[in-house]
């Protein structure tokens, strides 16, 4: 993929790939923003940097230079035991009479023999050692703990340019893939590191609509088992966003994404107190919309327009839940007063 910046003042970037649109003449194959995966590769390079991560590095490497030194020292006595059994046939050899000629062939194969053998263990010694034995050296060692302590600071610092952060990328990440294609609702990187290894990862893409969301299937079974314990939308929202989920378009997410996604998964509110949907009473003494409406002698369409109208007070523990409306001895009796006062006037109007 190639960089190029959009948006309004050409100062957004994105990787986009062009294969189909110079191949083709199509649109634009892919394009992933630039910013999500810079912050990505970055996290990824300075944790596999870190102090910690370099000591394990450097024990394993340890680990390596010592079975390397035992390979070795086997290969040695393997090849001077091969010389030595070649040295012997050929003292042998030496040492017999000219006239005796069978015993002279005889022991002249057997000499052929051990040195065909030592041919052979050099060359699979050659092959199996392509370079020199592995070792770093105690100042190699101590340079690299210092660079994975020091590395954080250098790429935060405010002196360090954008083209220094990417001189010290490259100098140990060779290549870094994208296909936004491969995974639901993300990006997957392939990182091929200098040292030819190679780490895969992904990164959950900003999308428009939760049916393109990168894990939508433990997302529900998420806010459902939260739910069913009892968590109010936007407890679950908190939760959610605790968690490390974030909401379609990249938002954190809030009491109105839960209630969304409830209503469209049909996963029923939860009960307030144990206790079923509009009773006449809830546990505290607050009247539902029906009972506020049974004990004032209006409608329950009456109460909401109260509500709106600011002649009742109540509130919702969450969108979508029912209504705990709060009425005291004497809010009723002044509302039965003016209901009746109301009816009556209506009445000498007529």
């Amino acid at each position: 993929m190639s960089l190029r910046y959009t948006g309004p003042n050409g100062d957004y970037p994105v990787y986009c790939c062009r294969a189909d649109k110079s191949q083709r003449g199509g649109a634009l194959c892919q394009e992933v923003r630039a910013l999500a995966v810079d912050e990505l590769v970055e996290g990824v390079l300075l944790e596999s940097l870190a102090p910690d991560r370099i000591a394990i590095a450097l024990a394993a490497v340890g680990e390596l230079e010592e079975e390397s030194r035992q390979l070795d020292r086997q290969w040695t006595l393997r090849r001077e035991r091969a010389r030595y059994e070649a040295e012997r046939a050929r003292r042998q050899y030496d040492a017999v009479e000219p006239e005796n000629r069978l015993v002279a062939r005889s022991l002249e194969r057997a000499w052929e023999e051990k040195l065909r053998v030592v041919e052979v263990i050099e060359q699979e010694h050659a092959r199996s050692r392509p370079g020199e034995p592995l070792a770093i050296s105690d100042t190699v060692r101590a340079e690299l703990q210092a660079l994975g302590e020091n590395l954080p600071r250098i790429w935060h610092a405010p002196t360090t340019s954008a083209a220094e952060r990417k001189r010290i990328l490259r100098f140990i990440i060779r290549e870094v893939v994208l296909d936004q294609k491969r995974s639901h609702g993300a990006v997957w990187l392939k990182i091929i590191w200098q040292t030819e290894a190679t780490s895969e990862h992904h990164l959950q893409r900003r999308v428009h609509t939760y049916g393109d969301y990168i894990d939508i299937d433990r997302l529900r079974q998420r806010i459902t088992e939260l739910n069913a314990a009892g968590k109010m939308d936007k407890e679950i929202a908190a939760i959610l966003n605790q968690e490390g989920f974030v909401a379609a378009r990249g938002c954190s997410f809030r009491g109105e994404n839960v209630w969304l996604l409830r209503s469209r998964w049909h996963v029923p509110t939860v009960k307030i107190n144990g206790v079923d949907a509009n009773p006449m009473c809830w546990p505290d003494g607050s009247f539902s919309v029906q009972g506020a409406a049974a004990e004032l002698g209006i409608t329950p369409q009456t109460v909401f327009d109260y509500l709106a109208r600011g002649l009742l007070t109540g509130h919702q523990l969450a969108k979508g839940q029912p209504w705990q409306i709060n009425l005291s001895d004497e809010q009723i009796k002044q509302l039965r007063a003016r209901l009746r006062h109301t009816k009556r006037s209506r009445k000498e109007a007529s």
